[in-house]
């Protein structure tokens, strides 16, 4: 099955296209831009892999980072906020918390997000926390575990 996905590196590169073998537990995955070959993208260089619903997304879109904890995809899942090097935050839904593999999946919170899922690269993380109906995502975070 293929998906619409975007590379966002560690170092700020970002290729975009589609991904057709993707798996958190292979190191190698490619990436086939809408113009030209496939990219092999190594999964310990990226930042995330955001799987989307467009390659276009809306630039100008601020993400909703405030979980609804009545949403039905939080039951027997953890909210948790992240922070990259780079300043970007996420707010996601996880099943598992904290995170025992290298890479693992969220969900955003926000349910009109251009993002279906998004694969973190937990080496890139450098704040990690659970978000709970007492905590806000904008209270300070904990490094990652």
């Amino acid at each position: 099955m293929s998906n619409n996905v975007v590379a966002h590196y560690s170092d700020g590169r970002v290729v975009k296209g589609t991904g057709m073998d993707i798996d958190p537990t292979r190191p190698v995955c490619h990436v086939r831009p809408q113009q030209g070959p496939a990219t092999e993208v190594r999964l310990r260089e990226l930042k995330a892999l955001f799987f989307v619903r467009s390659l276009a997304g809306d630039p100008g879109r601020r993400e909703n980072l405030v979980p609804d904890f009545q949403d039905p995809r939080v039951r027997g899942s953890t909210v948790v906020a992240m922070r990259f090097a780079d300043g970007e935050e996420i707010v996601g839904i996880t099943i598992r918390y904290p995170p025992n593999r290298p890479y693992f999946y969220v969900v955003p919170v926000d349910a009109a997000s251009n993002n279906t899922r998004i694969l973190v690269n937990r080496d890139a993380v450098v704040s990690m926390a659970e978000v709970t109906k007492d905590r806000s995502p904008a209270e300070p975070m904990m490094p990652p575990p």
